[in-house]
């Protein structure tokens, strides 16, 4: 099992990129050395009330320098907290958590929705094959332009304010775009739709989960989805998404 750590990390960055959406790069070379594209880590609030902590996906990895980077959404307390820290200040972190992206294929598409966009940054950077990258938003975009370097990317609004209009299933098929893997994270009727397009297509698919996590290391079971098979932990057709997942391959899952 992949060693994590629970350090003190100092900010390097604060960055607002719309008034809900907030860029962070931290120093902690022992969790940046350790990361992958996939995996996330805890944040410890200073706010003794908030004794759980707040998970947020790794955005991006610079192992030389030992930092990593995460983009997170306002949506709560807690993050409403962290989004108030500067540069400078020590925050409690624990990391990397989870199971990453493997890395494979040939030709890949990568999707992102919403939140689940920042994940796929580093993906798209470690990723050495044909890439096309697809990503999907209510309306306001952020981070497009930099997964540009990476591939050809494709936006789809549900307003029609940029891009397709529509989700990133219409993107895929408006551009016939094609694979022969699909990497993707973002909310669970997004995943569902990548999940049934990827069977009727005959491709393979990495979804990486969004869940509500409480302790982020398995033992609380408060993050669980349906598995095909029974897990050796629960005994049930259950798996833990924090420690098992986030990500899975399509066919593990049931969304």
């Amino acid at each position: 099992m992949a060693e994590n750590f629970r350090n003190t990390a100092v900010i390097t960055s604060v960055v607002k990129l719309q008034d809900d959406i907030v860029s962070m790069w931290l120093k902690d070379e022992e969790i940046a050395m350790a990361s992958k594209p996939g995996q996330f880590v805890s944040f410890y609030c200073k706010d003794g009330s908030r004794l759980l902590p707040r998970p947020i996906s790794i955005c991006e990895i610079n192992h030389s320098e030992g930092t990593l980077r995460f983009v997170f959404r306002l949506i709560g307390e807690g993050t409403k907290e962290i989004a108030t820290y500067k540069v400078g200040d020590d925050v409690v972190v624990m990391g990397p958590l989870g199971n990453g992206f493997t890395l494979e294929g040939k030709k890949a598409i990568l999707i992102g929705g919403g939140i689940g966009i920042p994940p796929m940054l580093e993906l798209a950077k470690q990723l050495d094959i044909e890439k096309s990258i697809v990503l999907g938003y209510r309306d306001v975009t952020f981070m497009d332009k930099e997964f540009e370097p990476y591939g050809d990317v494709y936006v789809a609004t549900e307003d029609g304010s940029k891009g397709i209009k529509g989700n990133v299933i219409d993107a895929i098929r408006e551009h016939a775009i094609d694979a022969d893997i699909i990497f993707a994270c973002g909310p669970t009727p997004m995943l569902r739709g990548i999940k049934a397009y990827a069977l009727e297509h005959g491709i393979k698919a990495q979804l990486s989960l969004e869940e509500r996590m409480a302790c982020g290391i398995g033992a609380c079971l408060a993050c669980v989805c349906k598995t095909k098979e029974v897990d050796h932990h629960t005994h049930v057709h259950n798996t833990r998404i924090c420690k098992d997942g986030p990500v899975f391959y399509a066919q593990e899952v049931e969304l």
